[in-house]
């Protein structure tokens, strides 16, 4: 049986018996998950499991009521969005929007305003590298756009923040098939720049294939940590989505 513990050696994200939520309601129970760098990691489970609220708590959106996060060795657990995001973890974020009024490279420009102001143009040019789609659109107003070009410039305004994580929430929700499979090969591309990804995603088979390692949490706990090859096994994640996952 797949071990629970996350793989920690060499980890450039590591949480340690995190729990969050909001308010007085406890969303995440004593949570261990590691990245590393180069990595893709797929987080699955049901809906309201309390995917999105881990990577909000993860990147620093809502507060922690316990445990740790250490980013490239250091402690960020307090530390704001803004913050984690100078330090390279960057969080695209379900259903974020583009700015329709403004042209394609003005979002991306906008994006990349807390970056040293002579490598903005560089990291504008290399999105544009990475979804040539929207390049030759780049003087359009984002609001011209089809949903799947604006999701494409939503995961390209991270692109140019020059992430060393990268993490991803539902980024291929409403697209059509076709369009899931591309945007999911950028995400698989982005381990061949040395860029992690932690990366929630519904489409779990799709995911899987790119991914290297899984974890799979259910009512705000993880009750399977493993390597892709092994999830995608017959009946592995049926049956810790049903709970009988259980430690080795």
């Amino acid at each position: 049986m797949p071990t629970l513990a996350p793989e920690r050696d060499g980890a450039l994200l590591m949480a340690s018996d995190l729990s969050a939520g909001y308010g007085a309601i406890r969303v995440l129970q004593q949570v261990n998950l590691s990245v590393r760098a180069g990595q893709v990691v797929a987080l699955v489970g049901p809906n309201g499991a309390g995917k999105s609220t881990l990577l909000k708590a993860l990147s620093g959106m809502i507060p922690k009521t316990s445990g740790t996060v250490s980013f490239g060795g250091q402690d960020i657990t307090r530390l704001t969005t803004q913050a984690c995001g100078r330090l390279g973890l960057v969080h695209v974020i379900e259903g974020h929007r583009v700015l329709p009024s403004l042209t394609v490279e003005e979002n991306l420009l906008l994006a990349a305003l807390d970056q040293p102001a002579s490598a903005r143009r560089a990291r504008v040019e290399e999105a544009y590298r990475v979804f040539p789609e929207i390049a030759e659109k780049r003087h359009l107003g984002a609001g011209s756009l089809s949903g799947g070009q604006q999701q494409m410039l939503v995961i390209a305004q991270g692109i140019v923040r020059q992430p060393r994580l990268l993490l991803l929430d539902e980024p291929s929700a409403g697209l059509a098939p076709v369009l899931i499979a591309r945007v999911l090969e950028v995400v698989a591309a982005f381990r061949t720049k040395g860029t992690a990804v932690l990366l929630v995603e519904q489409a779990v088979e799709k995911a899987l294939h790119i991914a290297d390692r899984v974890y799979v949490l259910v009512h705000g706990r993880i009750v399977l940590a493993t390597d892709a090859q092994s999830a995608r096994a017959p009946g592995v994640l049926e049956r810790a989505y049903l709970g009988a996952a259980q430690p080795s």
